[in-house]
């Protein structure tokens, strides 16, 4: 019999006949469809045995006697209709109608193949005996991969047939719905099947199979069709965890919590394009638009991914450590798009926080499952992990989330996260606290935005908004406060690196830390932490950014010292050691009992009367000069204090007087040392101001009027401002106004020509200070002479704006600003860093040799002729043997010093 007669004979069978011929017939039917090379006889056969023979074939024939014969001859027709549709869709017009056909021809063979599978599972389904893998093995791994392979299709649609998509759009349709029907049988088919936990290796093998084909389809879906889609996930989860004793081993955790997050990070910024859209259209009140629902519809997707992906990480967290990185990226990502990062797209704050809830709640939930798990700590808390600016507040706010968890996890973890890496081969890390100073650091422009958090509810007050930098401080603060004793030291290891940093506004977190640290301690621990930061201050270099931050932890923390300690600290560093002044030079007075003040009071005195003595004696020299400074530091420390008595204020004026007599504006403009003393002596003045003679006051005005403002150092000029707006308080007595008062007017116009922003702000400020209180007006009306001048005045005292600026302007502004300072930390850093002597490891280049003018040959011969008589003085000065010099020996050397001084001053001039 022909293969068309014995189909046509079959077709007009009825389901007895079936029944009776189907052990005969079927073998030669399956025969036929696997040795047919036809399309339609191809589906003919398989409708056929689909529809006519498979309800008669027992449970333990199903896989045998069909499934593994007829289904792999599918798989391959299936994949030759697409290539062949692959072949053809170039040619494909309305014009080209046999194509046309053709092609639509190809379509519904497709479909109809799938109505065939689903005919399978539907028979499978209504058997009532309980179904095995093993009975029906074959039918997922075919119908996956047939659905793989129409899903793929579907998705390149729109791509593939171009503007030709209408010719064919119903029979896409038509085959995406069967698809999708044909998918959603088959998962509640497999969810029907229960294997035991004595399984078969083959039918592990085949689950894993399915789970990770599904997976493939997850991927092509993710963007056709949202119903199927979370199906899927829910069934490779619900699976996954079904059957997880048996299959955890063997699962790509990796791919599953990749694709999880993908698909998270997908559906929120679908979220967030759909509320900006309703934002442009001026919707936000329409909770009943179409596009609200959309919106809603998209925000349950969210929830479900997040959800999903927490239930995940719970039941499989011990195979998840290659993925840890990924999770701690996502948890960046999705933190970057809310509020208060700055890179947050603009959208209705009902519904930015309607999508906070569905995904930063389970978001937190995974955070706290994920905290003890070793792999995720180490990703957040990697020294040399890099990510975009975008996501530097995030992973600040990832620390300080971590830090308020801390308290209900168990040890382990706790030392996980507070302790950083401790041995070589480990996978280096930080502790917790050194991780959230650094990314405070790089948090720059959200400090100067500044951004705004919501602050901690207090005694029953409304929630407020803080800084950044409250917000991190509280919550390190409250992280501290129930912090086990034997964590303190890499907190307190965390907070000097912080406070040796070069960015002062961390330093000045880490001192408020700190200060809380030694507040909540005990009285021993603050004063061993000053006593610490003492012995620090007198290692540091002289004017290095460390020097101020230490100072400004020292000052604090003297505060919080019991009377008791404060004393035994004024006895431990006395002020008549030289090494302890650099100590007592950075401190407050005021932060001092009565007896601790007294004795610092006296000490500074005696010692300033001593070193001014000896500089003096010695014939004011000036090599001395830096030692003089450091006793004038600590003199202001006095006058800075409280309460300083009169006989303190006497000796205070007398020191001042008997400086100002020495200080040469000519000198003063060459030598950085006298700078620093006429800076010292300004500032000093200024707050003894009153208690000054007049002529004192004459001096310090002319110093001051001889220096050339514009090639003066910043706090230099500073001090001077100080000191010109103090002479408000005072009257000028009639002999010396003429000498005093055009000079203060001569000043006040040369600051009000800088153009430092700073400076000038100063300026107008002391400025301001002055007239307000002065009595010489004269003095006012000769300084606003000009309209510009008189304008930038007003214009302050009124606080006028000058332009307004908008938002954006003012961030692409603060991004300049961000990039100035961030250079200006790490230049100090190298600095610091940078070793004396750099080994070569390249030989120099060749030199030039120096072509010297006639007039520089004379130079070089006179300056070496000098330098080696003043070598030779020197060693006749320092013999042992030799008696002590003459007087006029140092009287011809003070006229040497002028002579030089003056030649100096010269040379700059004309340079």
């Amino acid at each position: 019999m022909s293969q068309v007669t014995l189909l046509d004979e079959v077709s007009q069978w009825n389901q007895e006949t079936c029944q009776q011929e189907l052990k005969t017939v079927l073998p030669k039917l399956v025969a036929m469809h696997h040795d047919t090379d036809s399309w339609e006889e191809h589906t003919n056969i398989l409708q056929i045995i689909t529809s006519r023979f498979l309800p008669h074939l027992s449970l333990s024939d199903l896989e045998t006697g069909c499934f593994s014969t007829a289904l792999p001859k599918v798989v391959k027709v299936f994949a030759s209709l697409l290539e062949e549709i692959s072949k053809q869709i170039g040619g494909l017009s309305s014009q080209n109608t046999e194509l046309q056909l053709f092609l639509r021809k190809i379509l519904k063979t497709m479909v109809q193949t799938l109505e065939c599978l689903s005919g399978c599972v539907r028979h499978v389904c209504s058997i009532e005996e309980s179904v095995s893998f093993s009975n029906i093995r074959s039918l997922p791994s075919c119908i996956l991969g047939v659905l793989k392979d129409t899903f793929q299709h579907c998705k390149d649609s729109e791509v593939m047939y171009s503007g030709r998509l209408s010719l064919v759009g119903d029979l896409l349709q038509g085959l995406f719905k069967e698809a999708y029907s044909l998918q959603k049988g088959l998962m509640e088919l497999l969810d029907k099947i229960n294997f035991e936990d004595t399984a078969s290796e083959e039918e592990i093998s085949d689950i894993v199979t399915v789970i990770h084909s599904l997976l493939d389809i997850c991927l092509i879906i993710s963007r056709l069709d949202i119903a199927l889609h979370a199906n899927t996930w829910k069934f490779i989860i619900k699976q996954s965890i079904k059957y997880q004793s048996l299959v955890e081993d063997r699962l790509h955790h990796t791919d599953i919590s990749f694709a999880l997050c993908e698909d998270l990070c997908r559906s929120v910024e679908n979220c967030l394009e759909l509320a900006q859209q309703i934002q442009q259209a001026g919707l936000q009140e329409a909770v009943h638009s179409p596009e609200y629902k959309l919106f809603q519809k998209a925000t349950k997707m969210c929830r479900f991914f997040a959800n999903t992906l927490v239930h995940y990480t719970k039941e499989f967290k011990v195979f998840l450590s290659k993925s840890c990185s990924r999770f701690h990226q996502l948890y960046l990502q999705i933190n970057s798009k809310f509020l208060p990062s700055l890179c947050a797209p603009s959208v209705p704050p009902t519904l930015s926080e309607e999508l906070r809830v569905a995904v930063l709640v389970p978001m937190d939930a995974m955070l706290t499952q994920m905290m003890s798990f070793q792999p995720f700590a180490e990703s957040v808390l990697n020294p040399d992990h890099q990510s975009s600016a975008k996501l530097f507040l995030p992973q600040c706010l990832l620390l300080v989330n971590v830090m308020g968890k801390l308290s209900s996890q168990p040890e382990e973890a706790l030392r996980l996260w507070s302790d950083g890496s401790q041995f070589p081969e480990e996978t280096p890390r930080w502790s917790v606290f050194e991780a959230v100073f650094q990314s405070f650091r790089l948090c720059v422009l959200e400090r100067l935005v500044p951004v705004c958090l919501p602050g901690v509810m207090l005694r029953g007050q409304a929630q407020g908004t803080v800084s950044l930098h409250q917000h991190v401080c509280v919550h390190m603060c409250a992280c501290v406060a129930v912090l086990p004793a034997q964590h303190f030291p890499p907190l307190e290891r965390s907070l000097l690196a912080a406070v040796l940093q070069a960015d002062t506004q961390t330093a000045l977190l880490a001192t408020d830390v700190w200060c809380f640290l030694a507040r909540y301690g005990t009285a021993e621990l603050c004063y061993h932490h000053v006593v610490l930061i003492a012995h620090l201050l007198r290692a540091c270099p002289a004017g290095g950014y460390q020097l101020f931050h230490l100072a400004l932890v020292l000052r604090r923390l003297l505060f919080l010292m019991t009377p008791k300690h404060q004393v035994e600290f004024v006895e431990r560093f006395p002020l008549s050691q030289e090494e302890n002044l650099c100590v007592w030079r950075h401190t407050l007075l005021k932060c001092l009992c009565v007896e601790a003040r007294v004795r610092v009071e006296e000490q500074v005195l005696d010692r300033a009367t001593v070193v001014l003595e000896e500089w003096q004696n010695s014939g004011c020299r000036l090599g001395e000069i830096p030692r003089l400074n450091r006793i004038l530091d600590c003199v202001l420390l006095v006058v800075g204090g409280s309460g300083t008595q009169n006989e303190c204020v006497e000796s205070l004026v007398k020191i001042i007087s008997q400086l100002w007599s020495h200080m040469r504006s000519s000198q003063v403009q060459v030598h950085v040392t006298l700078q620093c003393t006429v800076k010292l002596l300004l500032s000093l003045s200024a707050v003894l101001i009153k208690s000054l003679e007049p002529h004192i006051i004459l001096q310090a005005v002319s110093c001051l009027s001889g220096l050339s403002i514009h090639q003066c150092p910043d706090d230099l000029l500073l001090a001077a401002l100080e000191f010109l707006a103090s002479l408000g308080q005072i009257f000028i007595p009639p002999n010396i106004q003429g000498q005093v008062l055009p000079q203060i007017s001569s000043l006040f116009n040369g600051f009000l020509t800088r153009p430092s922003w700073l400076i000038l702000h100063h300026v107008l400020e002391a400025f301001g200070c002055f007239a307000e209180i002065t009595n010489h007006e004269e003095v006012i009306s000769q300084t606003l002479k000009t309209e510009e001048v008189k304008s930038k005045v007003l214009n302050f005292l009124s606080k006028t704006v000058s332009r307004q600026e908008s938002e954006e302007t003012r961030l692409e502004r603060l991004k300049e600003w961000k990039c100035v300072i961030e250079k200006h930390c790490q230049q100090m850093e190298s600095e610091k860093s940078q070793p004396a002597q750099t080994p070569l490891t390249e030989e120099p280049c060749a030199k030039r040799a120096r072509q010297e003018t006639k007039a520089e040959e004379e130079y070089e011969r006179y300056l070496q002729t000098a330098e080696g008589a003043l070598k030779a003085l020197q060693a006749i000065e320092r013999s042992e043997h030799s008696p002590s010099p003459p007087q006029w020996v140092r009287a011809r050397l003070q006229l040497l010093q002028t002579l030089i001084t003056q030649i100096n001053t010269t040379t700059e001039e004309q340079s």
